[in-house]
C-alpha cells in the first residue's frame, strides 16, 4: 500500500489534502479513486485512507481510521556514525532507517577521511540524506522519518549522545565488554545511543572520553567490520534484546 508522510496532518481529520511531490507520485502510480493509501503524521500515527481524486497537483482522500504505527520500536535507538566517504553514508542512513533507528547523527572525529564543509554544500548533503531517510521510511512502513543531523566536533556529539539510557561505544581493540552483556545490563531502557566510527576507527583518546561519559566500550566479535556495516549490528542487537524483532 502506498505510504506518504504529512507533517501538518490532523489525526482526527475526516479528509486529507495531498499536494506537491506526493500528489505527483500518486499520479505516477496511476492510482484510481477507491484505492487505499496510508498517510503518516510523522509522529507514529497512520491514517488509513481511500483516494477520492488526484490531478497530479492535488489529491484528496477520505480517512477510514487512525491507528498507531506498528513499525515503531518500544525503545528509541539513536545512531551516531562517524562521517564516511561517498555512498557509505547513504547506506548507513538508508539501512538504519529501514531497521528502525529513531534518529541518525553523523559526526566528525580524528580519523574521519571525509569532511563536511559548511561553505561547500554541507546543507545540501544533509538535505539529500534526509530525503534518503524519507524514502527508506516509506519503503519500510515506518511511522516516523528519522531526523538526520551532523556534529562538527566529537566532543559535542558525545555530550549529545550521553543523554540516553543505554550508551554503547563500539571499539575494535583493547579493554572492552561484550555488546550483549552491555545491552542486558540496561534493564527496561527506553532510549539508546550507539556510536560507531569512520573508516579509520576511533583514536584511543576519543575512546577514553567516551568511557568518562559513562559509555560501555563494546566489542562486536572477532571480525573487523566496514564502517557502513558497524551501526547495523548493535542496532539490530538492541531491537532484538528489547523484543522489537518478534
Amino acid at each position: 500500500m502506498p505510504r506518504f508522510f504529512m507533517e501538518q496532518v490532523d489525526p482526527a481529520a475526516k479528509t486529507v489534502t495531498i499536494i506537491g511531490r506526493d500528489a505527483e507520485h500518486i499520479k505516477v502510480l496511476r492510482m484510481r479513486p477507491g484505492e487505499a493509501l496510508t498517510i503518516c503524521d510523522g509522529k507514529g500515527t497512520d491514517l488509513r485512507c481511500v483516494l477520492v481524486s488526484c490531478d497530479g497537483k492535488t489529491a484528496y482522500a477520505d480517512v477510514v481510521e487512525a491507528v498507531p504505527s506498528r513499525a515503531e520500536a518500544s525503545v528509541a535507538v539513536h545512531i551516531y556514525a562517524g562521517l564516511a566517504k561517498g555512498e557509505r553514508t547513504d547506506f548507513i542512513v538508508q539501512k538504519c532507517t529501514e531497521l528502525g533507528a529513531a534518529e541518525i547523527t553523523l559526526f566528525q572525529c580524528d580519523r574521519c577521511v571525509a569532511r563536511l564543509d559548511p561553505k561547500k554544500g554541507a546543507d545540501k548533503k544533509l538535505e539529500r540524506w534526509q530525503r534518503i531517510a524519507e524514502e527508506a521510511a516509506k519503503q519500510s512502513g515506518r511511522g516516523i522519518i528519522p531526523k538526520v543531523r551532523y556534529f562538527d566536533r566529537f566532543e559535542d556529539m558525545l555530550e549529545d549522545a550521553a543523554r540516553w539510557d543505554l550508551k554503547l561505544f563500539l571499539y575494535e581493540t583493547g579493554d572492552r565488554i561484550s555488546m550483549s552483556a552491555a545491552i542486558r545490563q540496561a534493564e527496561d531502557c527506553r532510549t539508546a545511543a550507539i556510536i560507531t566510527g569512520p573508516e579509520g576507527g576511533f583514536a584511543p583518546e576519543e575512546t577514553a572520553q567516551a568511557r568518562s561519559k559513562g559509555f560501555a566500550v563494546c566489542a562486536m566479535g572477532p571480525r573487523i567490520l566496514r564502517c557502513e556495516t558497524a551501526p547495523l549490528i548493535p542496532l539490530t542487537a538492541v531491537l532484538y534484546e528489547t523484543g522489537n524483532l518478534n
